[in-house]
C-alpha cells in the first residue's frame, strides 16, 4: 500500500530571515501524526526553517523566501492565504514560554479564539479545558483560571503556551527548542506531553539535545550551514547515518 502524502511538506525552499541564518534548497515532508526532529550547531538555520512553516518571517524586515510550502497540497505562500488564519492551523511555540503577560490563564488560551469574533462562553469554557487537559495542565490549573499567566512555574508557562497553540485545534505544531529554558522535570513533562500530541497533531520540533531527539521524534534531519544534510527515521539517522558528516555531529566531533 503507498504511503499517504505528507501533511507538510517543504519544495526546494531557499529562505531569508533576518538575522538568522539563510536556509538553501530544502526539500523535506512531514507525514500526519508524526514527531519530526530538526538538529543540528547553533546558527545552521533550523529555526530559520521552522519559521518558513508559518509565515513567521514576515514578522521581520527583510525576510524573504523561493519555492514552496505545502499544508495538505497548498501553498501557504499562495496570495489567498491568510497568515493569520494560516497560523491557527499551523500553531508555533518558542524556546522561551510566552504567555500573554496581563492577561489569565483561561484568557491566554482562549486569545486565538475569539480573533474571529465572539463565542458563547460554554463553547469556550469547553475548548479551554480540552486545551488545557490535552497539555498535561487542567488539574494544575482548574481552581485558579483568573489568576495571571506570570504566577505559573516556567514548565507550566511553556504547556500554557501549547494549550494556546492547540486551542484552535491546527494541523501542525511547531517547536523551537521548547524545552531549553525549563529544569529536568519540566523537559520531561514536556517530552511526555509531545508523545500524547501526536495522535491529533504533526509535530515539526527544534531540539539541541541529541538524546531528545532520539527520544521522542519519528524522524531526524540534520541541517548544517543552512543546508539539509540528511533527513530519515531517527533510529536510522542515529545507529547508520548515511552522511559523514551527520556521524560527525551526532558523535559529538563537532557543534
Amino acid at each position: 500500500m503507498a504511503e499517504p502524502p505528507p501533511r507538510l511538506a517543504t519544495v526546494h525552499l531557499t529562505a531569508v530571515y533576518g538575522k538568522f541564518t539563510a536556509v538553501k534548497d530544502v526539500s523535506l515532508g512531514f507525514r500526519a501524526n508524526t514527531v519530526n526532529a530538526l538538529i543540528g550547531p547553533s546558527g545552521c538555520g533550523k529555526s530559520t526553517f521552522l519559521r518558513t512553516l508559518n509565515r513567521m518571517h514576515e514578522l521581520s524586515d527583510g525576510g524573504w523566501i523561493t519555492g514552496k510550502v505545502l499544508l495538505d497540497g497548498e501553498d501557504i505562500y499562495g496570495s489567498r492565504v491568510s497568515p493569520m488564519q494560516l497560523r491557527r492551523r499551523i500553531g508555533m511555540v518558542f524556546q522561551k514560554p510566552t504567555p500573554f503577560p496581563t492577561m489569565s490563564i483561561y484568557d491566554n488560551v482562549a486569545a486565538g479564539l475569539r480573533l474571529n469574533g465572539r463565542r458563547p462562553r460554554g463553547e469556550l469554557d469547553e475548548i479551554v479545558e480540552r486545551s488545557l487537559r490535552d497539555a498535561a495542565l487542567w488539574e494544575e490549573v482548574k481552581d485558579r483560571l483568573q489568576a495571571s499567566a506570570l504566577a505559573l512555574s516556567g514548565g507550566q508557562q511553556q504547556r500554557l503556551c501549547i494549550a494556546r497553540s492547540i486551542a484552535p485545534r491546527p494541523q501542525v505544531v511547531l517547536l523551537d527548542e521548547p524545552t531549553a529554558s525549563l529544569d529536568p522535570g519540566g523537559t520531561q513533562r514536556i517530552e511526555e506531553l509531545v508523545f500524547e500530541l501526536k495522535k491529533d497533531y504533526t509535530i515539526v520540533i527544534v531540539t539541541h539535545n541529541m538524546q531528545q531527539a532520539a527520544r521522542v521524534s519519528d524522524t531526524t534531519s540534520f541541517f548544517y550551514m543552512g543546508a539539509m544534510i540528511e533527513s530519515g527515521p531517527t533510529r536510522q539517522i542515529f545507529t547508520a547515518p548515511r552522511e559523514e558528516r551527520t556521524e560527525a555531529y551526532i558523535t559529538g566531533r563537532f557543534g
